[in-house]
């Protein structure tokens, strides 16, 4: 493999002139940075110097400025202008609706413990999931955590005020993984749980009954919840680049398996797009937000570039 080289030569008056992106810190540093209240911290510090005009700023009023519309609501209070721009139903919400209640759901089953690098996707998932609690509590919303693997097992309910990220993020660093998830199950438990519309965000990487899988999403869609999928995934999952002789073990009780990944990795791909697409796809029919999560990126910029699309689509309305 052939040595990098640097240059010295020095930046033209043009280059140095021009704007630079925000240096994000990549999921490997954060991991060395003790404490998930203190990663949660730096990350929003990160989103906060990288952006000219920060997104993380309007976290509540891009959510709860509108939500998607749910059987049971008021057809007067759709918004059609919204309907006519983005094909879909929205229903304007009032004062009294706009406090941003928000559930974080991470998926601690063992699959989510696999790593191509330094971090595995447990890890990125946490890291995720605290700094969005950060980021809305710091804005005197309210943000609370269930973790799950067959059922859930912990939660902690949304509170507004800073102590609750100590909790959450005490509860987070406590995980321990297990083997086998049902995803689908935990959220129809969850959804009998919330009393009162808010926003769910589930942390996982979908390696379960798909059809159990949607069902739980649309009950909680039925109960007017507005959900977002970080679909969690390691690059290698993603890109399958592995060469030579490799022995692939289930995570999960499914045995293991000796093959050359050159041989199946147009099979792999294909195979990965259609799960991918198909998820995609029932997010879409359920009003459910879809965000793939690769864990080579940098945890600011997967917000910051999931808070910009929301900001360029409340705008659209």
């Amino acid at each position: 493999m052939p040595e990098a080289t640097t240059s010295s030569r020095e930046p033209s008056p043009e280059e140095s002139s021009k704007p630079r992106g925000p240096k994000y810190l990549d999921p490997e540093t954060l991991s060395k940075l003790g404490s998930l209240d203190i990663v949660a911290r730096k990350v929003v510090e990160g989103l906060r110097i990288g952006q000219h005009k920060s997104p993380s700023r309007g976290i509540s009023s891009e959510f709860t400025a509108y939500r998607q519309y749910a059987q049971g609501d008021e057809t007067r209070n759709i918004d059609w202008k919204a309907y006519a721009r983005c094909d879909r139903y929205y229903i304007k919400l009032f004062d009294a609706e706009t406090n941003f209640v928000s559930n974080m759901l991470l998926d601690a089953s063992q699959s989510m413990t696999y790593q191509s690098g330094k971090i595995s996707k447990l890890e990125y998932a946490k890291y995720l999931a605290a700094s969005l609690s950060y980021l809305t509590i710091d804005q005197g919303d309210s943000a609370g955590v269930g973790i799950f693997d067959g059922e859930l097992q912990n939660y902690i309910a949304p509170k507004s005020h800073m102590g609750v990220l100590h909790d959450i993020s005490s509860e987070l660093e406590k995980v321990t993984p297990a083997p086998r998830t049902n995803v689908g199950a935990v959220l129809h438990d969850f959804a009998h749980r919330m009393t009162r519309r808010g926003f769910v965000m589930l942390f996982s990487d979908l390696f379960d009954n798909t059809e159990e899988f949607i069902d739980g999403l649309n009950h909680l869609r039925y109960g007017g919840h507005n959900v977002i999928l970080w679909h969690i995934m390691d690059p290698y999952e993603i890109e399958f680049p592995l060469n030579g002789m490799w022995k692939f073990m289930g995570l999960e009780g499914e045995g293991e398996v000796i093959t050359q990944p050159g041989r199946v990795r147009a099979n792999y791909l294909e195979e990965l797009e259609k799960f991918v697409t198909g998820i995609k796809r029932a997010c879409n029919k359920s009003g459910v937000e879809h965000v793939l999560v690769n864990t080579k990126v940098p945890i600011e910029q997967t917000i910051s570039n999931y808070l910009l699309q929301r900001s360029a689509l409340a705008k659209a309305k």
